[in-house]
């Protein structure tokens, strides 16, 4: 794997949550290539393996540890460990997250058909399940709040550290049929900001980045077909992104490493950074 650029993370302690995912299992392997000392943290242990290897074949200091970032007993467990294995947290990457079909709508609007229910295979907004879009808004918001009280103590009584969230476009403006997954990270994004002033006086910096359109292992299917082309929604994605792709997990590297040193970016704080080949400045004509 190859970074942009380098930063001294030297002695330095990560923690990545959703680290077995493609983003973020990237982040952990650029954060151990500067480095730091990595606790790659998901739900499943073959996936956080693989990332783990890959960090230490390079060379890098790393460890597995399997943890659902809502359950907070658990995370106060794994941050234990965590202390045993490599020393205090330095720096937080929430980066579990994701999106669910109970908290989604089957159309981007709702038609007049829709109500009388003539197609009963569509799901409108009236048919969303409240506990699906409970658990979408607990996975994206809930599971970027637990981890950072657990994590970000030791940091507030050593006077220092860095968090970063993991925001999205829809954050910005919410896009059609997710309103669970638009709504969760328009809370961490606003979350964000208060934390960051929550814990000025403390020395901890929170920041976010908001990813753009990635394929990743979540939504691959929904934007190409079996062949590698784009479906309707991977066609509507990328004629509002100026630059006329996707973007590369690599992609979002250089903007994590500018805001995890202090160095480099340690008058940064409560901002939200898009990584979007243009998607947020492009109002569509």
């Amino acid at each position: 794997m190859g970074i942009p650029f380098k930063v001294d993370l030297s002695g330095k302690v990560a923690v990545v949550t959703g680290g077995s995912g493609i983003l973020c299992g990237l982040m952990a392997e650029a954060l151990a290539a500067c480095g730091a000392s990595v606790a790659v943290l998901g739900r499943r242990k073959a996936a956080l393996d693989r990332v783990v290897d890959a960090i230490t074949a390079a060379g890098g200091r790393a460890a597995a540890f399997t943890c659902d970032v809502l359950d907070k007993a658990a995370l106060q467990a794994t941050n234990t460990a965590v202390e045993k294995t490599f020393g205090p947290v330095d720096i937080l990457v929430n980066g579990a997250g994701g999106n669910s079909p109970l908290g989604t709508t089957s159309r981007e609007y709702l038609l007049p058909e829709d109500l009388a229910g003539v197609a009963e295979e569509i799901k409108t907004f009236y048919d969303l399940d409240p506990e699906g879009v409970q658990y979408v808004f607990n996975l994206n918001f809930t599971g970027t709040l637990l981890p950072t009280q657990v994590f970000t103590r030791s940091m507030a009584e050593r006077g220092g550290g860095s968090v970063i969230n993991i925001s999205s476009m829809n954050a910005y403006t919410p896009l059609t049929k997710i309103p669970a997954y638009s709504g969760a990270k328009a809370a961490v994004s606003n979350f964000t900001q208060w934390l960051a002033v929550h814990m000025s006086k403390v020395g901890i910096r929170v920041n976010a980045i908001a990813p753009g359109f990635f394929l990743t292992d979540q939504n691959r299917t929904l934007l190409t077909n079996p062949d590698g082309s784009l479906t309707p929604r991977g066609n509507a994605i990328i004629s509002h992104t100026p630059m006329g792709k996707f973007g590369d997990p690599a992609d979002l590297l250089g903007v994590l490493l500018w805001l995890v040193d202090d160095a480099a970016a340690g008058f940064v704080t409560g901002v939200v950074v898009p990584v979007d080949g243009g998607f947020n400045a492009f109002s569509g004509v």
